[in-house]
């Protein structure tokens, strides 16, 4: 088994819906108490954490004993407003009896799409780390349209890593890990491959809309960035410590690739979304693999209105994408261009990231 050489200094723990709600006391307090008690060990001993919190919407739904899940967007919204000032006020209680201050980020899409922004935010994000304050982080759901959606907070923790440069992201929910075929934990994931996503499967319960599948993809978010990830039980006694200690014997641990990606290349793979897509002839596709820059005579299709500056996927002839980017004009220009011999680097080179 392939051992982790470095050390997790900064650490990321996404904690999941399901863990901290309590059907009779709304918050389970004896596991968010035990939590900020791991955390504060951790952070006498030199560690800095960053915890990425669900929970807001189904404490809002059980303050308004409600049993189903709301559809209407504005409806999910309410609850989110309702149920974040419980949340908050959980977690800066139990911080608090153990002399440790917290603070409250929601983030959206927004703030990550806008570079200054986004920069902004991981300085606020490393200052509060300096003044040893706990950052609690969610999704800001009472403003987002798009945001409240399957998996938002296992991504939400995964580009977090990202934008902070963490050492490790740890995942936790009410499982042991990825279970294989015959319902036993994988320890390791080298590579995350169709087979391993295959072993995933949505969860079926109604204050919560994680799965396993989004927890994968917050992984490969992770491990692309050059951060390991692990995936487990956050019932279990004292997990953080021992996600530290033995990450691959405390759930599922997820490798990173092998050269981590540098901070601006990050903030493009996984702090923007892709406004449209560039399908690209072969020669391009090797051009762009061997860290060229991407001209219009190599690209065969576009799909999606954009602009110049925005991030775009780079697809191959199978439509498989392989690379993103940031372009140099907008859709309706590269129209005129594609296929063509133009002077002007349609994605330079800086910009690209192989995926």
């Amino acid at each position: 088994m392939k051992r982790l050489e470095r050390k997790f200094k900064r650490i990321v723990v996404k904690i999941g819906a399901s863990l901290l709600y309590s059907e009779k006391t709304r918050v389970d307090n004896a596991f968010a108490s035990e939590i900020c008690g791991q955390i504060h060990d951790l952070i006498k001993d030199g560690h800095e954490v960053v915890i990425v919190s669900s929970g807001a919407i189904a404490l809002g739904m059980s303050i308004l004993k409600l049993e189903d899940r709301p559809k209407e967007l504005s409806f999910l919204q309410a609850c989110a407003a309702i149920g974040q000032h419980e949340l908050m006020e959980a977690w800066r209680r139990f911080f608090k009896e153990r002399g440790l201050t917290c603070a409250q980020v929601l983030l959206t899409w927004e703030d990550c799409e806008d570079r200054k922004r986004y920069l902004n935010a991981k300085n606020t994000l490393l200052t509060l780390l300096k003044l040893k304050s706990v950052p609690i982080i969610n999704e800001n759901d009472t403003v987002s349209t798009d945001e409240i959606r399957f998996g938002d907070n296992d991504q939400l923790s995964a580009r977090v890593s990202a934008m902070i440069d963490a050492d490790l992201l740890i995942i936790l929910s009410d499982v042991e890990g990825l279970w294989d075929k015959d319902k036993k934990v994988i320890s390791v994931v080298r590579n995350i491959t169709p087979e391993i996503r295959a072993l995933a499967c949505p969860t079926n319960k109604k204050t919560c809309v994680g799965g396993m599948i989004t927890k994968i993809e917050a992984a490969k978010i992770a491990v692309d960035s050059g951060i390991p990830c692990v995936i487990a039980n956050g019932k279990k006694e004292g997990i953080i410590s021992l996600c530290l200690q033995e990450p691959a014997d405390s759930g599922t641990l997820f490798l990173p690739r092998q050269e981590s990606l540098a901070a601006r290349k990050r903030w493009i793979a996984f702090g923007t979304k892709s406004k449209g897509k560039i399908i690209v002839d072969d020669g391009a596709k090797k051009a762009l693999l061997n860290n060229k820059s991407l001209l219009a005579v190599g690209i065969v299709d576009i799909i999606g209105d954009f602009s110049s500056g925005s991030t775009v996927s780079v697809l191959d002839a199978q439509k498989n994408e392989f690379a993103r980017g940031r372009v140099s004009i907008s859709s309706r220009d590269l129209e005129k261009t594609k296929g063509k011999r133009f002077d002007k680097e349609i994605i330079h080179r800086d910009n690209i990231v192989i995926m």
